[in-house]
Protein backbone atom coordinates (compact mmCIF):
# COMPACT_ATOMS: atom_id res chain seq x y z
CA UNK A 1 0.00 0.00 0.00
CA UNK A 2 1.07 3.36 -1.20
CA UNK A 3 2.12 5.89 2.14
CA UNK A 4 0.29 9.22 2.79
CA UNK A 5 3.49 10.70 2.09
CA UNK A 6 4.20 8.82 -1.21
CA UNK A 7 -0.04 9.60 -2.96
CA UNK A 8 0.97 13.38 -1.65
CA UNK A 9 3.54 13.81 -3.89
CA UNK A 10 1.98 11.96 -6.59
CA UNK A 11 -1.26 14.52 -5.94
CA UNK A 12 1.46 17.35 -6.11
CA UNK A 13 3.48 16.15 -8.93
CA UNK A 14 0.41 15.42 -11.19
CA UNK A 15 -1.64 18.74 -10.11
CA UNK A 16 1.59 20.55 -11.24
CA UNK A 17 1.80 19.16 -14.65
CA UNK A 18 -2.33 19.75 -14.92
CA UNK A 19 -1.45 23.15 -13.73
CA UNK A 20 0.86 24.01 -16.91
CA UNK A 21 -1.11 22.40 -19.21
CA UNK A 22 -3.77 24.63 -18.38
CA UNK A 23 -2.53 28.10 -19.35
CA UNK A 24 -2.00 27.00 -23.07
CA UNK A 25 -4.71 26.88 -25.37
CA UNK A 26 -7.51 25.96 -25.50
CA UNK A 27 -7.91 26.90 -21.71
CA UNK A 28 -5.49 29.91 -21.17
CA UNK A 29 -5.17 30.29 -17.87
CA UNK A 30 -2.13 32.22 -18.37
CA UNK A 31 -1.49 32.59 -14.72
CA UNK A 32 -1.10 29.14 -14.12
CA UNK A 33 2.13 28.86 -15.39
CA UNK A 34 3.56 31.37 -12.99
CA UNK A 35 3.01 28.86 -9.99
CA UNK A 36 2.54 25.74 -11.54
CA UNK A 37 5.97 24.65 -11.75
CA UNK A 38 6.88 25.58 -8.16
CA UNK A 39 5.55 22.42 -7.36
CA UNK A 40 7.99 20.28 -8.69
CA UNK A 41 10.65 22.65 -7.54
CA UNK A 42 9.89 21.83 -3.71
CA UNK A 43 9.38 18.47 -4.57
CA UNK A 44 13.05 18.29 -6.03
CA UNK A 45 14.39 19.79 -3.32
CA UNK A 46 13.06 17.90 -0.81
CA UNK A 47 13.78 14.21 -2.64
CA UNK A 48 17.02 12.58 -3.41
CA UNK A 49 17.94 12.89 -7.23
CA UNK A 50 16.41 9.47 -8.22
CA UNK A 51 13.18 10.50 -6.51
CA UNK A 52 12.88 13.85 -7.86
CA UNK A 53 13.37 12.34 -11.31
CA UNK A 54 10.94 10.01 -10.93
CA UNK A 55 8.50 12.58 -10.06
CA UNK A 56 9.80 15.19 -12.23
CA UNK A 57 8.41 12.55 -15.14
CA UNK A 58 4.93 11.92 -13.63
CA UNK A 59 4.48 16.02 -13.48
CA UNK A 60 5.90 16.07 -17.03
CA UNK A 61 3.36 13.33 -18.04
CA UNK A 62 0.66 15.11 -16.87
CA UNK A 63 1.34 17.95 -18.05
CA UNK A 64 2.37 16.83 -22.36
CA UNK A 65 -0.80 14.09 -22.31
CA UNK A 66 -2.97 16.53 -22.00
CA UNK A 67 -1.41 19.29 -23.71
CA UNK A 68 -1.02 16.93 -26.83
CA UNK A 69 -4.82 15.67 -26.56
CA UNK A 70 -5.09 16.31 -29.87
CA UNK A 71 -3.40 14.11 -31.41
CA UNK A 72 -5.44 11.80 -30.09
CA UNK A 73 -7.83 12.89 -32.31
CA UNK A 74 -6.02 12.62 -35.24
CA UNK A 75 -4.90 9.06 -34.79
CA UNK A 76 -8.69 8.36 -34.22
CA UNK A 77 -9.71 9.24 -37.22
CA UNK A 78 -6.63 9.07 -39.78
CA UNK A 79 -5.28 6.21 -38.42
CA UNK A 80 -6.21 1.90 -38.07
CA UNK A 81 -5.08 1.98 -34.59
CA UNK A 82 -7.58 0.16 -32.97
CA UNK A 83 -9.37 1.61 -29.75
CA UNK A 84 -7.95 2.65 -26.53
CA UNK A 85 -4.61 1.81 -28.50
CA UNK A 86 -5.08 5.47 -30.39
CA UNK A 87 -4.03 6.93 -26.77
CA UNK A 88 -0.55 5.12 -27.32
CA UNK A 89 1.30 7.40 -29.62
CA UNK A 90 0.59 10.33 -27.74
CA UNK A 91 1.52 8.69 -24.29
CA UNK A 92 4.92 7.58 -25.76
CA UNK A 93 5.43 11.50 -27.21
CA UNK A 94 4.22 12.88 -23.72
CA UNK A 95 6.53 10.08 -21.77
CA UNK A 96 9.71 10.99 -24.37
CA UNK A 97 8.94 15.18 -23.20
CA UNK A 98 8.46 14.65 -19.77
CA UNK A 99 11.88 12.99 -19.45
CA UNK A 100 12.81 16.35 -19.78
CA UNK A 101 10.94 17.40 -16.76
CA UNK A 102 12.25 14.61 -15.44
CA UNK A 103 16.14 15.80 -16.04
CA UNK A 104 15.18 19.48 -14.49
CA UNK A 105 14.19 17.94 -11.43
CA UNK A 106 17.20 15.70 -10.86
CA UNK A 107 19.61 18.27 -11.76
CA UNK A 108 18.18 20.77 -8.88
CA UNK A 109 17.90 18.05 -6.37
CA UNK A 110 21.62 16.85 -7.53
CA UNK A 111 22.61 20.28 -6.98
CA UNK A 112 20.70 21.08 -3.49
CA UNK A 113 22.65 18.22 -2.27
CA UNK A 114 26.17 18.85 -3.14
CA UNK A 115 25.69 21.96 -2.77
CA UNK A 116 22.94 24.73 -1.54
CA UNK A 117 19.06 24.99 -2.24
CA UNK A 118 19.91 28.25 -2.41
CA UNK A 119 22.44 27.95 -5.37
CA UNK A 120 19.75 24.95 -6.82
CA UNK A 121 16.69 27.56 -6.94
CA UNK A 122 19.24 30.32 -8.75
CA UNK A 123 20.06 27.78 -11.48
CA UNK A 124 16.53 26.72 -11.84
CA UNK A 125 15.55 28.55 -14.69
CA UNK A 126 19.13 28.02 -16.57
CA UNK A 127 18.18 24.51 -15.76
CA UNK A 128 14.94 24.56 -17.64
CA UNK A 129 16.27 26.52 -20.44
CA UNK A 130 18.78 24.00 -21.18
CA UNK A 131 16.41 21.39 -21.09
CA UNK A 132 13.86 23.23 -23.28
CA UNK A 133 16.85 23.70 -25.89
CA UNK A 134 17.86 20.54 -26.24
CA UNK A 135 13.98 18.77 -26.72
CA UNK A 136 13.97 21.47 -29.33
CA UNK A 137 16.76 20.03 -30.87
CA UNK A 138 17.63 16.10 -30.15
CA UNK A 139 16.79 13.87 -33.07
CA UNK A 140 14.92 16.79 -35.03
CA UNK A 141 13.71 18.29 -32.16
CA UNK A 142 10.36 18.96 -30.99
CA UNK A 143 10.23 22.48 -29.56
CA UNK A 144 6.34 22.43 -29.12
CA UNK A 145 4.48 23.66 -25.68
CA UNK A 146 7.90 25.83 -24.21
CA UNK A 147 6.96 27.27 -21.23
CA UNK A 148 6.89 31.19 -22.71
CA UNK A 149 4.91 30.04 -25.29
CA UNK A 150 1.64 30.61 -22.05
CA UNK A 151 2.56 33.95 -22.44
CA UNK A 152 1.74 34.55 -25.61
CA UNK A 153 -1.52 36.72 -25.23
CA UNK A 154 0.35 38.45 -22.24
CA UNK A 155 2.25 41.50 -24.79
CA UNK A 156 4.10 43.21 -21.85
CA UNK A 157 5.48 39.62 -20.43
CA UNK A 158 6.53 38.43 -24.28
CA UNK A 159 8.42 41.65 -25.69
CA UNK A 160 12.07 40.50 -23.93
CA UNK A 161 11.33 37.97 -26.61
CA UNK A 162 13.26 40.89 -28.71
CA UNK A 163 16.05 39.82 -26.76
CA UNK A 164 16.39 36.25 -26.43
CA UNK A 165 14.11 34.52 -28.04
CA UNK A 166 10.93 32.68 -26.59
CA UNK A 167 13.55 31.12 -24.18
CA UNK A 168 13.65 34.45 -22.19
CA UNK A 169 9.80 34.18 -21.68
CA UNK A 170 10.55 30.59 -20.38
CA UNK A 171 13.27 31.97 -18.35
CA UNK A 172 11.40 34.28 -16.36
CA UNK A 173 8.20 32.08 -15.89
CA UNK A 174 10.55 29.79 -14.44
CA UNK A 175 12.78 32.38 -12.06
CA UNK A 176 9.30 32.78 -10.86
CA UNK A 177 8.48 29.97 -9.97
CA UNK A 178 11.50 29.51 -7.98
CA UNK A 179 11.14 32.34 -6.10
CA UNK A 180 7.57 31.31 -4.92
CA UNK A 181 9.58 27.65 -4.03
CA UNK A 182 11.75 29.34 -2.00
CA UNK A 183 9.12 29.89 0.70
CA UNK A 184 8.62 26.34 1.30
CA UNK A 185 12.62 25.31 0.98
CA UNK A 186 14.82 28.29 2.76
CA UNK A 187 14.58 30.78 6.08
CA UNK A 188 12.98 33.07 5.78
CA UNK A 189 15.42 35.85 5.37
CA UNK A 190 16.74 33.77 2.17
CA UNK A 191 13.36 33.47 0.91
CA UNK A 192 12.38 36.98 1.28
CA UNK A 193 15.43 37.98 -0.63
CA UNK A 194 14.94 35.70 -3.71
CA UNK A 195 11.20 36.96 -3.87
CA UNK A 196 12.22 39.98 -4.02
CA UNK A 197 15.20 38.93 -6.85
CA UNK A 198 12.24 37.27 -8.59
CA UNK A 199 9.94 40.09 -7.96
CA UNK A 200 12.85 42.80 -9.44
CA UNK A 201 13.10 40.49 -12.78
CA UNK A 202 9.15 40.19 -13.45
CA UNK A 203 8.84 43.76 -12.61
CA UNK A 204 11.79 44.99 -14.92
CA UNK A 205 10.68 42.57 -17.58
CA UNK A 206 6.86 44.55 -17.54
CA UNK A 207 8.07 47.59 -17.73
CA UNK A 208 10.66 46.33 -20.51
CA UNK A 209 7.68 45.39 -22.75
CA UNK A 210 5.44 48.86 -21.64
CA UNK A 211 7.86 50.81 -23.12
CA UNK A 212 8.18 48.73 -26.08
CA UNK A 213 4.77 48.58 -26.81
CA UNK A 214 4.49 52.31 -26.39
CA UNK A 215 7.65 52.84 -29.03
CA UNK A 216 5.98 50.49 -31.76
CA UNK A 217 8.26 48.48 -34.11
CA UNK A 218 10.18 50.45 -36.72
CA UNK A 219 9.44 50.44 -40.27
CA UNK A 220 10.27 51.45 -43.76
CA UNK A 221 6.77 50.76 -45.08
CA UNK A 222 3.87 48.84 -45.23
CA UNK A 223 1.83 46.29 -47.76
CA UNK A 224 -1.48 44.96 -48.03
CA UNK A 225 -2.08 40.80 -47.77
CA UNK A 226 -5.16 38.96 -48.39
CA UNK A 227 -5.42 35.69 -46.77
CA UNK A 228 -8.14 33.00 -47.68
CA UNK A 229 -8.97 30.33 -45.70
CA UNK A 230 -10.97 27.87 -47.84
CA UNK A 231 -12.37 25.80 -44.52
CA UNK A 232 -11.71 22.11 -46.70
CA UNK A 233 -12.08 18.88 -44.35
CA UNK A 234 -9.24 16.93 -44.80
CA UNK A 235 -11.05 13.67 -46.11
CA UNK A 236 -12.04 16.12 -49.45
CA UNK A 237 -8.68 18.20 -49.92
CA UNK A 238 -6.98 15.39 -51.54
CA UNK A 239 -10.15 13.84 -53.07
CA UNK A 240 -9.76 13.73 -57.33
CA UNK A 241 -13.63 13.79 -57.08
CA UNK A 242 -13.53 17.09 -54.90
CA UNK A 243 -10.89 18.67 -57.09
CA UNK A 244 -13.26 20.89 -59.30
CA UNK A 245 -15.15 21.99 -55.98
CA UNK A 246 -11.50 22.24 -54.07
CA UNK A 247 -10.15 25.09 -57.28
CA UNK A 248 -14.24 26.78 -57.39
CA UNK A 249 -14.15 27.47 -53.57
CA UNK A 250 -10.18 28.95 -53.94
CA UNK A 251 -10.75 30.89 -57.29
CA UNK A 252 -14.21 32.62 -55.41
CA UNK A 253 -12.22 33.33 -52.60
CA UNK A 254 -9.32 34.66 -54.56
CA UNK A 255 -11.62 37.10 -56.14
CA UNK A 256 -13.41 38.65 -53.31
CA UNK A 257 -10.26 39.08 -51.64
CA UNK A 258 -8.85 40.86 -54.56
CA UNK A 259 -11.41 43.45 -54.12
CA UNK A 260 -9.69 45.17 -50.93
CA UNK A 261 -6.76 45.37 -53.91
CA UNK A 262 -3.63 43.45 -51.39
CA UNK A 263 -0.71 43.35 -53.09
CA UNK A 264 -0.34 39.63 -52.26
CA UNK A 265 -2.83 36.91 -52.20
CA UNK A 266 -1.61 33.60 -50.01
CA UNK A 267 -3.12 30.55 -50.09
CA UNK A 268 -2.09 27.76 -47.64
CA UNK A 269 -0.22 25.16 -47.65
CA UNK A 270 -0.81 21.70 -50.18
CA UNK A 271 -4.17 24.29 -51.47
CA UNK A 272 -4.57 21.65 -54.59
CA UNK A 273 -5.12 17.79 -54.76
CA UNK A 274 -2.71 18.00 -58.02
CA UNK A 275 1.16 18.65 -58.04
CA UNK A 276 1.44 22.20 -59.28
CA UNK A 277 4.43 21.81 -61.82
CA UNK A 278 2.90 18.07 -63.13
CA UNK A 279 -0.56 19.90 -64.10
CA UNK A 280 -0.62 22.33 -67.36
CA UNK A 281 -4.04 23.12 -67.13
CA UNK A 282 -3.77 24.62 -63.27
CA UNK A 283 -0.90 26.50 -63.92
CA UNK A 284 -2.43 28.37 -67.13
CA UNK A 285 -5.62 29.27 -64.84
CA UNK A 286 -3.44 30.61 -62.22
CA UNK A 287 -1.49 32.59 -64.58
CA UNK A 288 -4.58 33.90 -66.01
CA UNK A 289 -5.82 35.09 -62.88
CA UNK A 290 -3.00 36.57 -61.94
CA UNK A 291 -2.82 38.58 -65.09
CA UNK A 292 -6.46 39.66 -64.50
CA UNK A 293 -6.60 40.46 -60.90
CA UNK A 294 -3.10 42.06 -61.43
CA UNK A 295 -1.31 40.30 -58.22
CA UNK A 296 0.86 38.25 -57.34
CA UNK A 297 -0.20 34.09 -55.72
CA UNK A 298 1.24 32.48 -53.43
CA UNK A 299 0.68 28.85 -53.60
CA UNK A 300 1.49 25.94 -51.30
CA UNK A 301 0.86 22.78 -53.44
CA UNK A 302 2.92 19.19 -53.19
CA UNK A 303 5.92 19.02 -55.73
CA UNK A 304 6.98 15.69 -57.72
CA UNK A 305 10.54 15.87 -58.66
CA UNK A 306 11.56 12.92 -61.50
CA UNK A 307 14.28 10.30 -60.56
CA UNK A 308 15.06 6.90 -58.87
CA UNK A 309 13.18 7.03 -56.95
CA UNK A 310 10.50 10.15 -57.29
CA UNK A 311 10.92 12.50 -54.60
CA UNK A 312 8.41 14.41 -53.35
CA UNK A 313 8.07 18.12 -51.68
CA UNK A 314 6.15 20.26 -49.36
CA UNK A 315 6.64 23.30 -51.58
CA UNK A 316 5.29 27.06 -51.73
CA UNK A 317 5.32 28.45 -55.30
CA UNK A 318 5.19 32.52 -56.49
CA UNK A 319 2.89 32.99 -59.15
CA UNK A 320 3.02 36.00 -61.09
CA UNK A 321 1.98 37.00 -64.96
CA UNK A 322 5.26 35.45 -65.95
CA UNK A 323 4.25 31.84 -63.98
CA UNK A 324 5.84 30.08 -61.23
CA UNK A 325 9.01 32.65 -60.84
CA UNK A 326 10.28 31.43 -57.33
CA UNK A 327 9.88 28.51 -55.17
CA UNK A 328 10.39 27.31 -51.36
CA UNK A 329 11.42 23.56 -50.52
CA UNK A 330 10.04 22.78 -46.64
CA UNK A 331 13.53 21.81 -45.14
CA UNK A 332 11.63 21.18 -41.49
CA UNK A 333 10.01 18.08 -42.00
CA UNK A 334 6.64 16.41 -39.42
CA UNK A 335 8.33 13.27 -38.00
CA UNK A 336 5.59 10.55 -38.65
CA UNK A 337 3.82 12.75 -40.52
CA UNK A 338 6.18 13.68 -43.79
CA UNK A 339 8.87 11.58 -42.96
CA UNK A 340 9.82 8.18 -40.50
CA UNK A 341 12.84 9.04 -38.25
CA UNK A 342 14.78 5.63 -38.06
CA UNK A 343 13.36 4.48 -41.37
CA UNK A 344 14.90 0.80 -41.37
CA UNK A 345 13.43 0.08 -37.72
CA UNK A 346 10.22 1.85 -38.11
CA UNK A 347 8.98 2.35 -41.31
CA UNK A 348 5.78 -0.45 -40.82
CA UNK A 349 4.29 2.87 -39.36
CA UNK A 350 3.55 4.16 -42.29
CA UNK A 351 0.83 1.18 -42.74
CA UNK A 352 -0.45 2.50 -39.50
CA UNK A 353 -2.29 5.72 -40.76
CA UNK A 354 -3.01 8.19 -43.89
CA UNK A 355 -1.43 10.96 -42.42
CA UNK A 356 1.89 9.41 -42.89
CA UNK A 357 4.19 10.68 -45.96
CA UNK A 358 7.73 10.31 -47.30
CA UNK A 359 8.39 13.59 -48.25
CA UNK A 360 12.10 14.99 -49.18
CA UNK A 361 13.31 18.18 -47.35
CA UNK A 362 14.60 21.20 -48.55
CA UNK A 363 17.81 22.29 -48.67
CA UNK A 364 17.72 25.69 -47.47
CA UNK A 365 16.24 29.00 -46.61
CA UNK A 366 14.91 30.42 -49.49
CA UNK A 367 13.65 34.58 -49.31
CA UNK A 368 11.33 35.56 -52.21
CA UNK A 369 12.03 38.82 -53.50
CA UNK A 370 8.77 39.62 -54.47
CA UNK A 371 6.85 41.08 -55.17
CA UNK A 372 5.66 43.23 -52.77
CA UNK A 373 8.60 42.94 -50.99
CA UNK A 374 11.00 40.28 -49.94
CA UNK A 375 9.49 37.93 -47.61
CA UNK A 376 10.40 34.28 -46.27
CA UNK A 377 7.76 31.35 -45.98
CA UNK A 378 7.81 28.77 -43.40
CA UNK A 379 5.25 25.79 -44.09
CA UNK A 380 3.43 23.80 -41.24
CA UNK A 381 4.97 23.58 -38.21
CA UNK A 382 8.36 24.86 -39.52
CA UNK A 383 7.50 28.49 -37.65
CA UNK A 384 7.86 26.66 -34.17
CA UNK A 385 11.43 26.73 -34.94
CA UNK A 386 13.14 29.89 -33.90
CA UNK A 387 16.30 29.59 -35.27
CA UNK A 388 14.60 28.21 -39.17
CA UNK A 389 13.03 31.38 -38.80
CA UNK A 390 15.86 33.66 -37.86
CA UNK A 391 17.88 32.44 -40.69
CA UNK A 392 15.15 33.88 -43.37
CA UNK A 393 14.92 37.36 -41.60
CA UNK A 394 19.01 37.39 -41.47
CA UNK A 395 18.87 36.87 -45.35
CA UNK A 396 16.30 39.68 -45.75
CA UNK A 397 12.66 38.85 -45.20
CA UNK A 398 10.56 41.89 -44.77
CA UNK A 399 7.97 40.01 -43.12
CA UNK A 400 6.84 36.18 -43.06
CA UNK A 401 3.90 33.87 -43.96
CA UNK A 402 3.15 31.16 -42.20
CA UNK A 403 1.23 28.40 -44.82
CA UNK A 404 0.00 25.48 -42.73
CA UNK A 405 -3.17 22.62 -42.73
CA UNK A 406 -4.10 22.08 -39.39
CA UNK A 407 -7.86 20.10 -40.53
CA UNK A 408 -5.88 16.88 -39.56
CA UNK A 409 -6.53 18.18 -35.88
CA UNK A 410 -9.96 19.14 -36.01
CA UNK A 411 -12.08 21.43 -33.86
CA UNK A 412 -9.32 20.42 -31.20
CA UNK A 413 -7.31 22.58 -29.31
CA UNK A 414 -3.90 22.11 -31.81
CA UNK A 415 -4.49 24.63 -34.31
CA UNK A 416 -4.80 27.32 -31.33
CA UNK A 417 -1.34 26.05 -29.90
CA UNK A 418 0.20 26.22 -33.56
CA UNK A 419 -1.42 29.91 -33.35
CA UNK A 420 -0.12 30.85 -30.41
CA UNK A 421 3.59 30.12 -31.07
CA UNK A 422 3.87 32.83 -34.10
CA UNK A 423 3.36 35.99 -31.52
CA UNK A 424 6.75 35.06 -30.06
CA UNK A 425 8.29 34.74 -33.51
CA UNK A 426 7.03 38.19 -34.60
CA UNK A 427 8.38 39.83 -31.28
CA UNK A 428 11.54 38.08 -31.93
CA UNK A 429 12.61 40.18 -34.94
CA UNK A 430 10.20 43.23 -34.88
CA UNK A 431 8.22 41.47 -37.67
CA UNK A 432 4.82 41.12 -38.76
CA UNK A 433 3.77 37.56 -39.40
CA UNK A 434 0.79 36.40 -42.43
CA UNK A 435 -0.65 32.90 -41.15
CA UNK A 436 -3.00 31.43 -43.77
CA UNK A 437 -4.28 27.77 -42.64
CA UNK A 438 -6.57 25.43 -44.47
CA UNK A 439 -9.32 25.04 -41.85
CA UNK A 440 -7.67 27.88 -39.71
CA UNK A 441 -6.67 29.34 -37.53
CA UNK A 442 -5.63 32.20 -40.59
CA UNK A 443 -4.21 35.66 -39.09
CA UNK A 444 -2.43 38.43 -38.87
CA UNK A 445 0.24 39.11 -36.35
CA UNK A 446 1.93 42.48 -35.64
CA UNK A 447 5.65 42.90 -34.69
CA UNK A 448 4.34 43.63 -31.16
CA UNK A 449 3.01 40.41 -31.22
CA UNK A 450 -0.67 40.76 -31.06
CA UNK A 451 -3.25 38.77 -33.19
CA UNK A 452 -4.58 41.85 -35.01
CA UNK A 453 -7.22 40.06 -37.03
CA UNK A 454 -8.03 35.98 -37.20
CA UNK A 455 -10.79 33.29 -39.04
CA UNK A 456 -12.27 31.25 -36.63
CA UNK A 457 -11.47 27.01 -37.20
CA UNK A 458 -13.53 25.85 -40.28
CA UNK A 459 -14.44 29.14 -41.02
CA UNK A 460 -14.52 29.83 -44.50
CA UNK A 461 -13.28 33.09 -45.87
CA UNK A 462 -10.85 36.18 -46.14
CA UNK A 463 -9.42 38.76 -44.75
CA UNK A 464 -6.68 41.34 -46.09
CA UNK A 465 -4.66 43.74 -43.92
CA UNK A 466 -1.63 46.19 -43.67
CA UNK A 467 1.50 44.85 -42.19
CA UNK A 468 4.68 46.47 -41.50
CA UNK A 469 7.74 45.70 -43.74
CA UNK A 470 10.48 44.71 -40.98
CA UNK A 471 13.46 47.23 -40.40
CA UNK A 472 16.54 46.69 -38.63
CA UNK A 473 17.35 43.90 -36.65
CA UNK A 474 16.69 42.92 -32.84
CA UNK A 475 19.25 41.28 -30.74
CA UNK A 476 17.98 38.14 -31.12
CA UNK A 477 17.96 38.81 -34.56
CA UNK A 478 21.70 38.93 -34.24
CA UNK A 479 22.91 36.62 -31.59
CA UNK A 480 20.09 34.40 -31.99
CA UNK A 481 19.94 31.55 -28.81
CA UNK A 482 22.59 33.35 -26.71
CA UNK A 483 20.49 33.24 -23.68
CA UNK A 484 19.81 29.11 -24.64
CA UNK A 485 23.57 28.76 -25.30
CA UNK A 486 24.68 30.59 -21.94
CA UNK A 487 22.00 28.31 -20.05
CA UNK A 488 23.81 25.14 -21.30
CA UNK A 489 26.81 26.71 -20.25
CA UNK A 490 25.85 27.45 -16.28
CA UNK A 491 23.95 24.08 -16.24
CA UNK A 492 26.72 21.85 -17.18
CA UNK A 493 29.14 24.32 -15.20
CA UNK A 494 27.10 24.26 -12.02
CA UNK A 495 26.66 20.33 -12.43
CA UNK A 496 30.28 19.80 -13.32
CA UNK A 497 30.85 21.48 -9.71
CA UNK A 498 28.31 19.81 -7.78
CA UNK A 499 29.72 16.22 -8.93
CA UNK A 500 32.92 17.07 -7.17
CA UNK A 501 31.38 17.68 -4.11
CA UNK A 502 30.13 13.96 -2.54
CA UNK A 503 28.15 15.83 0.50
CA UNK A 504 26.44 18.97 0.65
CA UNK A 505 28.53 21.42 2.47
CA UNK A 506 25.56 23.74 3.20
CA UNK A 507 21.71 24.23 3.40
CA UNK A 508 20.78 27.93 3.39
Amino acid sequence: MLSTETLAYAAAAAAAGLALALAYPNFEFTALAWTGLTPVIVIALWRRPAAAFGWGWLAGLMFFFTLLSWLNFTFSVYSTIPGPLIYVPTLALASYCALYVALFAAALAWVAERSTVARALLCAPFIWVAAEWVRGHLMGGFPWGLLGYSQYRELRVIQIAELGGVYAVSFVVVAANSALAGLFVLRWRAALIGLVVGGMLVLATLGFGAIRLAQGAASSGEVRIGIMQPAIEQPLKFDPNHAAQTLGIYLELTRRAARDRPQLLVWPETAMPTALRRDAMLRRLLRETVEVLDMPLLVGSIDVRDGSPVRYQNTAFLVTQLGIVERYDKIQLVPFGEYVPFSALLGFVRGWAEFVADLEPGLRPVVFSGPPAPFGVVICYEGIFPELVREFVKDGARFMVNMTNDAWFGRTSGPAQHLAMYPLRAVEHRMAVVRAANTGISAFVAPTGRILRRLPLFERGVITNTVPLREGRTLYTRFGNWLAWLSLGVTGAVLAVARRRPTAVEHA
